[in-house]
Order: C-alpha cells, then structure tokens, then sequence
C-alpha cells in the first residue's frame, strides 16, 4: 500500500437482517441449528436489506472528500464502517492513523455521564492517555463553552450542546482522519464558524471526509465527491462534476414523467475554471473579460424550451468589453419556447470556482404580479439591471436557466452551468466573496 494513502476502500458491503416480529429474532437463534440437526432443509426467518453494495474508493493523505447522496443511501453506514463502529458484511476497509468522527447526534455519549466524564471517554477511545487527556481538558471546555453544564449528565443537554461537546473532543486528538457527518446543522451560527474555522486549519495537514446534503458546502470543502445511491457508488470524481450530476438526478426523480432531463455535454469535457488564465494586471483597478461559453456549456434540457443566447453588457459609459466593477450592467437571456409556457421563469447565478453562489436573480418576482405567459414557437427574453460587483481575482461562471411554474411547483426545462465565463484580475485587495464600491471612507482623530 502506498504511504500516500489516508484510506482505501475495496468491495465493501454491509448486509441487515430485518425481523418482522420479535419472535423470529429467536427462531433465527435457535431453530438453524436445530434444522441442521434433524437433517432438514435450511430456512431463514429474517430479509435481507443490503445497504452498501461493492464499494471501493480510496482517498490520499491530506485529501478532502465530500460524501452525498439521498437519505437512505448508505452514507452514515460507510462512515460507521470507516470508524470501526460498524462490522462490514463482505470486502475491506483499511485506514492509516487516527480516525476522530462526529456521526449522529450524541454518538459515543453515555447520557448519565457528565459532560467532563464524556471527554476523558471519548478521548480515551480515540487514543489519548489521561494524562493526555487531563494536560488538554481545559483546552477543550472552553472550545466546548458550555459553562457549568460541563458537570452535569449529558441527558439534559440541548443538541446544540452535544454538538459542542463532541467537537471539542474531536479538535483536541490530533487526529489524522476526521469524519463529519451532518453534525454542524444543529449548532448555532457562532459555534459552527468556530467549527469551520478548525476544519479549514485541520485541512492544511489531515484527510477529512465530509457528508452533508448542503452541496454548496460540500464544493467549498472538497476536492473530491462520492455520490452513493441505494447503496452503491453511483459517482466519484471532481467535487464540481459530481455535484451537478447530482443535482440533474434529484430534479429528475423530483420530476418523473413530468419533463425528461437530456444531459448537455459538451465537446471539451474539462475543467471550466482550469482552462482559464488569469489576465495580467493593466493597471491598479480591476478589469472583468466576459466570455461567450454557451457552446461549451454542460447541463440539461427538456424538449420544451432552448436558450438562444446569454449576454452581459455595460450601461454605464466606457468600453462594453471591459468591467471594473460598480458600474451598471444589464443581463439578458434570451430564448425559443417549443411547447406553451404559462409561467416561465429565467433566472441566473454568479458562481466562484468552489461553486459558492455569490448573487443572482430570476423573473418570478415579475411574473407573479404580471402574467407573462409564452406559446410554442415564440421567442423571449429575461433582462436584469443592477451594479456589478468587485470581485477577487480569479474565474466566475454564471449558471443559466429556463423554468415554468411557480415558487413551490417548477420545472427546469434548460439549465447551463457555465453559459458566461467572468476573467476578473485586479492588484486591488478584496476583502470577502465580493465587493463593493464604498462611498466614504475615512480615518479620524477624535479630540474630546
């Protein structure tokens, strides 16, 4: 096995015995060796529901992989089996160093222990010696801040407050391996970027494998995505490309027979944001180059409706190739129905790199107070005015769609991930995902 592995994965499978009442549990226990006694045919009383299905993967050392997939799906049981909580059915799981997880909510607490008895538990589990744990359980409480409920029993915690309890012991184990699984979305907003903050410095030198149905986070975090559906590994690849694979899946399940999504590939099948250079610095401001990327763009359609084209153009006066930022911009998406829309939508999205929605809008505000509805074979057009933003250096997608429907009940006839390519390069620091043009900005003396 190479050094360089954190984790390896090879046909693992995880089989449940399910029981339709009690008294086959027991039946199960006594009655196949009894058969077998008496020289009778085997019989089962139990049905068997696989929840992994040959999954094999293996992650690097100072990797970060996101885990996603539907509720059901085998992702907690992977994480459990990858923790040792778990005994796999069939295939292997090997990992290399220390693994610290935080699985369902209040996993690996005794709920008459007290907060303080749990961390010198828990921190004994993962390897630390008392002495060890004594020299870093201040360390740890006051990551926790919890206050006096340290000396109290955990059964009367708030989940809020398992969450920290559990984080702080986990942050203080040196761990190689750190498993997250859907932990963060019960703690408070303070605590969770305090959370953020440590995996964001945990990454600079540990494997971190990260499960949460929140895509947007899972981007930002990961380099790579295994995507498990109905137990088996239905994709594993760059976090960018699996994440929207995923999300044409869940709207065609949401859809059914409603609308069928046709995937748009297109002819070069590589990295958007890879393929493009930053410019180099002009001058001391921010210069944005736009570019056409309609061709090149992957996504979904039905047969009902076709984007045309996608344009960003300057209002304001200056050259209409060049933005800076700040300065008033109009975005028009123009499209041909082929089936009768009664309320079609269009809507776009500025994404960073890591996927990361910065700002957008869409027609649904309109059309909900005018009815604009569109028959087969005519042409239209959504346009949006506003300012643009500063943003940092770097390469910005704008993601592109045409719907029908209203807020609760749509349907995503055409979407392009990556319909207009945003070249931003600037020697101005900023400060933030954007930025914004500050009218007044001064430093004073005050003498009283």
């Amino acid at each position: 096995m190479s050094s360089d592995i954190a984790i390896c994965v090879e046909n693992l499978g995880k089989i449940y015995h399910l029981y339709d009442k009690p008294r086959d549990r027991l039946k199960q226990f006594v009655m196949p060796s009894l058969r077998r006694w008496l020289k009778k045919p085997e019989k089962h009383y139990f049905r068997e529901f696989t929840a992994l299905q040959d999954v094999s993967f293996s992650v690097k050392r100072g990797e970060s992989i996101g885990v996603i997939g539907r509720n059901g799906s085998g992702k907690s049981t992977l994480l459990q089996m990858i923790c040792g909580t778990l005994t796999p059915s069939g295939g292997s799981i090997q990992t290399y160093g220390r693994v610290a997880a935080l699985l369902e909510l209040g996993a690996g607490f005794n709920p008459e222990f007290t907060g303080r008895e749990n961390v010198y538990m828990n921190a004994a589990i993962l390897g630390l010696s008392l002495e060890e744990i004594s020299a870093r359980f201040e360390a740890i409480a006051a990551f926790a801040d919890i206050g006096e409920f340290m000396e109290q029993p955990v059964k009367t915690y708030s989940s809020g407050m398992y969450v920290r309890l559990a984080f702080a012991v986990v942050a203080h184990v040196d761990a190689d391996i750190l498993v997250v699984d859907e932990a963060l979305s019960v703690g408070d907003a303070v605590f969770t970027q305090k959370c953020m903050r440590f995996i964001r410095q945990f990454q600079r030198k540990g494997t971190l494998i990260f499960v949460s149905h929140d895509i947007a986070s899972v981007q930002n975090l990961c380099h790579s995505v295994l995507w498990l559906n109905k137990g088996k590994v239905e994709g594993y690849g760059a976090a960018k490309k699996i994440a929207e694979a995923y999300l044409q899946y869940t709207l065609q399940e949401q859809y059914g027979e409603e609308a069928a999504l046709s995937t748009i590939q297109s002819a070069d099948d590589g990295d958007t944001f890879s393929d493009v250079n930053v410019e180099p610095v002009i001058h001391y401001g921010a210069e944005a180059k736009v570019r056409d990327n309609l061709q090149q763009a992957k996504g979904w359609k039905t047969e009902d409706v076709s984007i045309i084209s996608v344009n960003l153009s300057r209002l304001s006066p200056g050259s209409s190739s060049v933005f800076v930022g700040g300065e008033r911009v109009r975005m028009s998406i123009k499209a041909k129905a082929y089936a009768a829309l009664p309320n079609p939508i269009v809507g776009f999205l500025v994404r960073d790199r890591l996927g990361q929605d910065l700002f957008g809008e869409n027609t649904l505000a309109f059309s909900e107070k005018v009815a604009t509805p569109v028959a087969a074979g005519e042409t239209f057009e959504g346009v949006f005015e506003f300012r643009l933003p500063m943003l940092p250096n770097g390469v910005y997608a704008v993601m592109v769609s045409i719907a029908d429907g209203d807020v609760y009940e749509n349907v995503q006839h055409h979407w392009l991930h990556d319909a207009l390519i945003i070249n931003v390069s600037s020697s101005k620091v900023r400060y933030g995902l954007v930025g914004i043009p500050f009218e007044r900005v001064v430093l004073e003396v005050i003498h009283e």
